[in-house]
């Protein structure tokens, strides 16, 4: 099994370490890139995206270098979950709707697919049952909730199973639940 941890903005990898120390990945490959100046692109997610380019491009590079290195030692997409927090969550998600496999899962703490509001998103492939939890406060104050279920729609329309958890006032954190589903979905995916 391999786990592919995104910060978020201001963020670190060692951030992602710690987050990943809590779930039970005890015989899981843990890849965790850090951006430059803690920032995978200068705007918000929900800004037009070309004023997040080149550095949206450049974080997906990233994120397909490091699903590639786990390629290379022989892990393949379904037996990978991409995880991220806030603007990782946010990185992860867009990537794999621009990159639509079979993934062991895909993980959504507090962040949506990147686009400016209104923007209508096509499925551009399938999921092939791919296991997505999206996690999020309905008060969170830089990700509309709006936002998340559209990213939960998207995802149902590309065949994957979504768990869609909305927090009532939690704010812009990860909490004891989200952790427990996550941890959940890692075992089921690692007994795969």
């Amino acid at each position: 099994m391999g786990l592919l941890v995104v910060h978020g903005r201001g963020g670190s990898a060692s951030d992602m370490l710690g987050l990943a120390r809590e779930l039970p990945v005890s015989r899981v490959a843990i890849r965790a890139p850090e951006a430059l100046a803690h920032t995978w692109y200068p705007h918000s997610f929900l800004a037009p995206l070309e004023q997040n380019e080149p550095w949206l491009s450049s974080a997906l590079r990233t994120l397909d270098r490091e699903l590639q290195s786990f390629m290379g030692e022989g892990l393949s997409p379904d037996r990978v979950v991409l995880l991220g927090f806030s603007q990782g969550a946010c990185l992860a998600l867009e990537f794999a709707a621009r990159h639509p496999q079979r993934y062991a899962g895909v993980v959504g703490l507090s962040g949506g697919v990147i686009g400016p509001p209104g923007t209508t998103r096509e499925p551009i492939g399938m999921m092939g049952a791919t296991p997505v939890f999206l996690g999020c406060s309905d008060r969170d104050p830089h990700i509309p909730v709006e936002r998340v279920r559209e990213s939960a729609e998207l995802f149902r329309r590309m065949d994957a199973a979504v768990d869609l958890r909305i927090y009532p006032n939690l704010g812009h954190t990860v909490n004891e639940d989200e952790i427990a589903a996550v941890a959940e979905l890692l075992q089921t995916a690692e007994s795969a």
